[in-house]
C-alpha cells in the first residue's frame, strides 16, 4: 500500500485534501512547475491544482517546445500574460482595471491566462532565460503583496510569497468582487501549521523564526 495520498500526492499522514474546497475561478492558470519541486513536501502548486478546475500544471525547466503551452501562446483568441517582477511588469491592480472599463464599455474580454513559475527564485529565473517563447509575453507583477506567510522557506525578499498566494492574489485582484478565494490561504496555513508541528523542538524557532 502506498504511503503517499493519490490525489495530492503528499505522504498520507499529512494529506491535504480535506482541506481543500473548489472554487470556479474563470481565469485559467498555467503554473509551470521545475522539476525539484513535484515531490517537495511543503510544495503549494498543488493546493491551487486541486482547488481550482481552471489550473493545469506543467513539469520542466525548459519549455521553449512544449506541445500544450505553445498551443496557448499561439492561440489569438487568448490573452496570456506571465507573472514576473519586473521594470516593465504591470501591476495586477491595473490590469484588473483594465479589464474592467473594457467590461464595462461592453468591448469583449478575451479569456485571460496567467502563468506562474513554480521554483525558487534562482530556478524560476533560470526557467525564464531557458524558456524563450515566455520572452515575449505580456509580465504583470503582483501590487497586492502585503507579506508572504510562507515561514517554513526562506525567500531572499520580504514581499516573497509561495505559489498558491501569488495565485491567490493574481485571481483576487481580477475577480475578488464575485469569488471568494480565501480557501486557498486557509488550506496553505493549514499545511503549514501541520508541518511546524512535525519538526523537532526548537527547530522552526532557531531556522524560521523571524526570517
Amino acid at each position: 500500500m502506498s504511503r503517499y495520498c493519490e490525489q495530492c500526492g503528499k505522504a498520507k499522514k499529512a494529506c491535504i485534501c480535506h482541506w481543500i474546497q473548489a472554487i470556479d475561478a474563470k481565469t485559467q492558470l498555467y503554473i509551470l512547475q521545475h522539476p525539484s519541486e513535484v515531490n517537495r513536501a511543503i510544495g503549494t502548486a498543488r493546493i491551487l491544482s486541486l482547488s481550482l478546475a481552471s489550473c493545469d500544471v506543467l513539469v520542466g525547466e525548459d519549455f521553449s517546445n512544449h506541445e500544450k503551452l505553445n498551443q496557448l501562446l499561439s492561440d489569438n483568441e487568448q490573452e496570456a500574460w506571465l507573472i514576473y517582477p519586473g521594470d516593465d511588469a504591470t501591476p495586477i491592480s491595473v490590469l484588473a482595471e483594465q479589464r474592467q472599463v473594457q467590461s464595462t464599455n461592453g468591448e469583449k474580454l478575451k479569456p485571460l491566462t496567467l502563468i506562474l513559475l513554480d521554483g525558487t527564485w534562482k530556478k524560476a529565473y533560470k526557467m525564464w532565460q531557458l524558456s524563450s517563447n515566455l520572452h515575449s509575453l505580456p509580465t504583470v507583477s503582483l501590487d497586492n503583496v502585503v507579506a508572504g506567510n510562507y515561514r517554513i522557506r526562506k525567500s531572499p525578499r520580504d514581499s516573497g510569497v509561495s505559489t498558491v498566494e501569488a495565485g491567490f492574489l493574481a485571481l483576487t485582484a481580477l475577480e475578488g468582487q464575485h469569488v471568494n478565494f480565501t480557501p486557498l490561504l486557509d488550506t496553505f496555513n493549514q499545511m503549514i501549521e501541520f508541518q511546524i508541528q512535525q519538526m523537532p523542538e526548537g527547530v522552526f524557532e532557531r531556522n524560521y523564526r523571524g526570517k
